[in-house]
């Protein structure tokens, strides 16, 4: 008997799980609170992951999938959800991963992203970068600040994703939403155009090679404010890859314009709470100072941890002490904290003189 598509999104959607994945020779399983569940049905045979793509990829993306190996995509389900879609091939056969994607914007409360964010949102122009793994909840974090400016600002906004995950009506604000492969061929050729389109605010999806890189600087640096998102963890490590993403001749340069634009790195994680019913995200927050400027311009990139400790009066905070909150409050578990330290040493010293004044 045939397995439906639509059955295995509703449990996803019943269960709230994050993830339902697709592949031969296991059950469909769906990720709940960080965790893989397979479902109890049989596993799936070659002919039923072709026929469950089939079932909801447009023709063009199943073209890309046997040209390229893989396609990216979102699709709504019904008027319940939306999901982003990961297809791809692995060992001749194919596979598939399906995102939920949260169907109501989040706040800044929900989603335990300090008020102080709130500030950076309105300023006028800069570099904001969110950064961490894939699935730390890059992508809510920047949909609620994206929806922050469009309920309190009267500005033009746009996006440039791949694909488009959250939709944004139009508040006080404009919101223009551009999906790479759909309504532009890159993020690169996107941003050189966005100039031309009277934009306040630009949401860049990911960025994901030097040229997207360079443009998304290059909007910061005409006077607009732009948010993007990066693979790393950390505030120093993502100021140090953009860098050395560059050729050794063009560093230099880049360190001056990065050290000119860059307003904010948010970094995050996210982590299973400690009564493994739900999940809870730790936030590395750094706003750039004057000082902190001056250390991108002169290469001391690792010198920003000591500066984000001692700037906790401007909001900041590093990752590893906001997952020791976390922690101290009951919220995680020591190992799952651990899991994410970025000095353990330090925080598991940390741990043991707050376990003692605890005695």
């Amino acid at each position: 008997m045939a397995i439906e598509i639509s059955k295995l999104l509703d449990v996803v959607i019943r269960e709230r799980g994050s993830d339902l994945h697709l592949a031969v020779g296991k059950p469909p399983t769906i990720r709940l609170h960080g965790d893989l569940r397979p479902l109890q049905t049989r596993p799936l045979t070659p002919e039923d992951t072709v026929q469950l793509m089939r079932s909801i990829t447009p023709e063009r993306h199943q073209q890309e999938l046997q040209e390229e190996g893989g396609a990216d995509f979102g699709f709504s389900y019904n008027e319940q959800a939306r999901f982003r879609v990961s297809l791809f091939k692995q060992r001749g056969y194919v596979g598939m991963t399906l995102r939920l994607i949260p169907s109501v914007l989040m706040t800044f409360e929900e989603i335990g992203l300090p008020a102080v964010i709130k500030d950076l949102c309105l300023r006028p122009r800069g570099l904001v970068l969110v950064t961490g793994p894939t699935g730390s909840g890059k992508t809510t974090t920047l949909a609620t600040m994206i929806d922050f400016i469009n309920r309190e600002e009267s500005c033009h906004i746009i996006t440039v994703e791949d694909p488009i995950e959250f939709f944004h009506p139009h508040k006080r604000s404009i919101v223009t939403q551009r999906e790479v492969g759909v309504d532009v061929p890159s993020f690169a050729e996107c941003l050189r155009r966005v100039l031309r389109s009277d934009p306040d605010v630009i949401l860049v999806g990911e960025m994901r090679d030097l040229e997207t890189v360079q443009a998304a600087i290059t909007a910061a640096e005409t006077g607009h404010l732009v948010f993007a998102t990066v693979h790393t963890t950390g505030a120093a490590n993502t100021v140090n890859r953009i860098i050395d993403a560059f050729p050794v001749d063009q560093q230099e340069q880049i360190r001056t314009q990065l050290a000119a634009t860059l307003e904010s790195v948010i970094s995050q994680a996210l982590l299973k709470t400690a009564d493994g019913n739900g999940r809870v995200a730790a936030f590395e927050i750094m706003f750039v100072t004057d000082a902190i400027r001056n250390l991108i311009r002169e290469n001391k990139c690792f010198r920003i941890n000591s500066f984000i400790q001692t700037g906790g009066n401007l909001g900041m905070i590093l990752l590893d002490d906001f997952m020791f909150n976390l922690w101290s409050q009951g919220r995680i578990t020591f190992q799952e904290m651990m899991k994410y330290a970025q000095d353990p040493d330090s925080l598991q010293q940390k741990v043991r003189e707050y376990t003692q004044r605890k005695r």
